[in-house]
């Protein structure tokens, strides 16, 4: 499995500015919600993408947003990580933390003294070669995304701004769908639910 595949809806964006959104269960009203909000379906890898092309920071925002709010009416566990959705007003600030996701790791990066101290505040050990830092340890792939989530809003809650890259260059390369049955039967209590920065419809 791959860091896309365990939550109900993931949201995320590619290195070259496309938003995606999958459905990693069955949401009957979910194709429909994507769909009516611009996402474009896609047979990619074995799973069925919903795709934006790259756009406005503004226009991914709002467009995202709408959908994720209907589809919280189906369900709790949606993740949204996708750089392409953080539309500023003044425009894009440089980020005080990336976060860059390979494979099944992650390492994060703190481009500010305060980014510095969010990270450690989080949990994060700056590495032996002190060029990142690296989560706490014995963390499996869908705690790593938690993670993320629950440090972004906190440095929204800084005033800070945090970049994320999902290690997906392009739409061509998203991870092959699991298998049907692998999907961990576990879930996290409280679910993850999206990040803050979107206003209220």
């Amino acid at each position: 499995m791959a860091i896309t595949d365990h939550h109900d809806v993931f949201v995320g964006a590619t290195d070259d500015g496309y938003t995606f959104a999958l459905l990693n269960r069955p949401l009957r009203a979910g194709p429909r919600i994507l769909t009516d909000a611009g996402f474009i379906a896609h047979n990619q890898g074995g799973r069925t993408a919903y795709l934006l092309a790259p756009s406005t920071g503004q226009e991914a925002h709002t467009r995202a947003g709408d959908a994720l709010a209907d589809l919280l009416e189906h369900t709790l566990d949606i993740v949204d990580l996708a750089w392409t959705t953080r539309w500023h007003p003044a425009g894009r600030p440089a980020p005080d933390v990336r976060f860059r996701f390979s494979h099944s790791a992650m390492t994060a990066t703190a481009e500010t003294s305060n980014g510095q101290s969010l990270l450690e505040a989080e949990g994060f050990t700056l590495s032996a070669d002190q060029t990142s830092y690296q989560p706490p340890c014995g963390m499996d792939e869908r705690a790593l995304v938690n993670t993320v989530v629950r440090a972004e809003p906190h440095a929204h809650a800084k005033g800070l701004t945090a970049l994320i890259n999902l290690g997906i260059p392009t739409p061509a390369d998203f991870p092959i769908a699991p298998r049907r049955g692998s999907r961990s039967s576990t879930r996290p209590s409280p679910p993850s639910t999206p990040t803050p920065q979107r206003p209220a419809r």
